[in-house]
């Protein structure tokens, strides 16, 4: 076994979101979230489950303060409900959903954990959905004012903010494919194109707010991102793969660093791309200090033979091991992200923000989960990750995806991807042999690896 050790100061996490853990839906004045919605309307997620209660962790949060500090960690990404805040998304304050945040912040503080807030994790208020939610220009001045008071309220100890989770994901699957809340379908990309538009917008605006409410912050966004291979050599396969980056990557990078959406991208979409009114761009580049990574795998792409299709590419699966969201396990990839981001962006810093995988856990009569895969799941991104380092990238910290088993959005409970285990009858929490490896591997600062 080879010792990869990490540089001096390198920050180790875990991370969840507030709709996957928090539970109390309808409890001290929060208001109803688009996930609330989305999850009441039948056949919508796997099971009819719903995070009416999910891990509890409203009532539970200072037990699940000491699972953070049980593994070692000095660091916890967490997100805030924007309904718990402002139920009606605007206008009146709900001071019992930020009192919970403050006292969740001092009790993080007190035993040595530093929080990284994101400030939206996909649980829109449900009134302001009503309204067009990210399809409505004026969606920018809900986010900024709610931005406004919850930073306003914790900037004093909360340094670390990330302003959205993933984009591609809440517009294209939110607003396109239907299968996330709000659960819109369109035969057109513009819905989630202005989605899109309006969310960096919002990201633009947020950032001299938080740094005005919170001086010192630290602020970046979290992005999803695939780093992609041809299936073939064939030029049509090549094609396909810049396409693909277009859609899916770059769309999302280059307003940020260059200020601009990609040329080829815009002239694809035609009339579909979104209305940019003049100085727009200039605000969504609006500096960031960081550059949050979600990766959890990469795509393997060929030309789409189907004509009538709405993208002229296709996914290919290669022979592998596969998680039970049928993603391939392929560490290499990380790599390949960090060091591509390195070259084409030049990101002051980055983290990763979530990583982890699904796998079927079996909990044993002594209350414990023997999760090899994941353990080799996790000693194979973390040595890619250092191997990342080593070459030149700016690569921060680590956050492992999940801190415990939760609400997997469409999936309902039926996907695990914690480093602990939940029993959601009892809601007893339990170590995997992964949550395990991890301590190890914070406390040493160091992974173990093969060769």
């Amino acid at each position: 076994m080879t010792l990869r050790k990490f540089p001096e100061g390198f920050v180790w996490g875990a991370a969840t979101a507030s709709y996957q853990i928090e539970g109390a839906a309808t409890e001290d004045g929060r208001g109803t979230s688009i996930w609330d919605t989305f999850s009441h309307t039948p056949g919508k997620v796997h099971n009819g489950d719903t995070g009416d209660v999910a891990n509890d962790h409203y009532h539970r949060w200072k037990d699940d303060v000491q699972l953070l500090k049980n593994l070692n960690v000095s660091a916890y990404r967490l997100s805030v409900a924007w309904s718990r805040i402002l139920p009606q998304g605007r206008g009146t304050v709900n001071e019992a959903g930020v009192d919970f945040y403050s006292s969740l912040i001092d009790e993080l503080l007190e035993n040595g954990i530093t929080p990284y807030i994101t400030l939206y994790h996909w649980d829109l208020p449900q009134t302001l959905q009503d309204e067009g939610g990210w399809l409505r220009r004026g969606i920018v001045d809900d986010y900024v004012e709610y931005v406004d008071v919850i930073t306003g309220a914790l900037g004093d100890r909360v340094k670390n903010w990330f302003t959205f989770n993933e984009p591609w994901v809440f517009t294209w699957l939110g607003y396109v494919m239907g299968v996330h809340a709000p659960g819109l379908t369109s035969n057109s990309p513009a819905p989630a194109l202005t989605a899109t538009h309006h969310c960096y917008l919002a990201h633009g605006k947020a950032i001299p707010v938080i740094r005005q409410n919170s001086p010192g912050a630290q602020v970046g966004i979290v992005t999803n991102l695939s780093p992609a291979d041809p299936a073939t050599a064939k030029p049509a396969d090549q094609q396909a793969l810049t396409f693909y980056d277009g859609w899916f990557n770059r769309w999302y990078l280059d307003p940020l660093f260059r200020g601009s959406y990609p040329a080829d991208m815009l002239a694809y979409y035609g009339a579909n791309a979104p209305k940019i009114e003049a100085g727009d761009m200039a605000i969504i580049a609006t500096p960031i200090d960081c550059l949050g990574v979600n990766y959890y795998s990469r795509s393997v792409i060929k030309a789409n033979e189907d004509e009538s299709a709405p993208f002229p590419f296709a996914s290919v699966h290669p022979e592998g091991e596969y998680t039970e969201m049928d993603w391939e396990v392929y560490p290499k990839g990380l790599y390949n992200l960090l060091k591509r981001l390195t070259t084409d962006y030049s990101p002051p810093a980055m983290y990763i923000t979530e990583n982890g995988a699904a796998f079927i856990d079996v909990l044993t009569p002594e209350g414990e989960i023997h999760d090899d895969r994941r353990v080799a799941y996790l000693r194979g991104h973390l040595a890619e990750a250092e191997h990342a380092i080593e070459d030149g990238a700016p690569l921060k910290g680590y956050f492992v995806w999940s801190l415990m088993d939760n609400y997997e959005w469409a999936e309902g409970y039926s996907k695990r991807f914690g480093i602990h285990y939940v029993d959601y009858e009892t809601q007893q929490r339990y170590m995997k042999d992964s949550a395990k490896l991890y301590a190890q591997i914070a406390k040493q600062n160091a992974v173990e690896t093969e060769g």
